[in-house]
């Protein structure tokens, strides 16, 4: 499959995820942050956490779990120290890292507290 096949299905699961999110009480800031760190998929807020959203689709759970590398975490991990070192509001939350997995085409699956910094 070529890359723009590949980036329409990460940005049509990236709005999934972002929808059910928002069904389970996150309020969105933010989608897509990038930096010359990394980049967030998603950046969302509950209560006093601020929750930074890795999404991933895949075929099946165990794939989606393993595409969580040391590497894409410590990436994403740098970029959300950019998006709270420039964003005032945010010093003030807890952070929280969790992973949206979009199996096959409709299935959503929410880990929370998929890892820490």
């Amino acid at each position: 499959m070529s890359r723009a096949v590949y980036e329409r299905a990460g940005r049509r699961a990236e709005k999934l995820a972002a929808w059910f999110l928002r069904l389970k009480g996150y309020k969105i800031i933010t989608r897509r942050f990038k930096c010359h760190k990394g980049e967030i998929d998603i950046i969302a807020q509950k209560a006093d956490t601020l929750v930074i959203v890795e999404v991933k689709q895949r075929y099946d759970l165990q794939t989606a779990e393993e595409s969580l590398t040391p590497t894409l975490m410590r990436r994403v991990s740098q970029a959300a120290e950019v998006y709270v070192a420039r964003t005032s509001s945010a010093q003030l939350l807890a952070i929280r890292y969790d992973a949206v997995f979009v199996i096959g085409k409709w299935k959503l699956y929410h880990l929370k507290d998929a890892w820490r910094d």
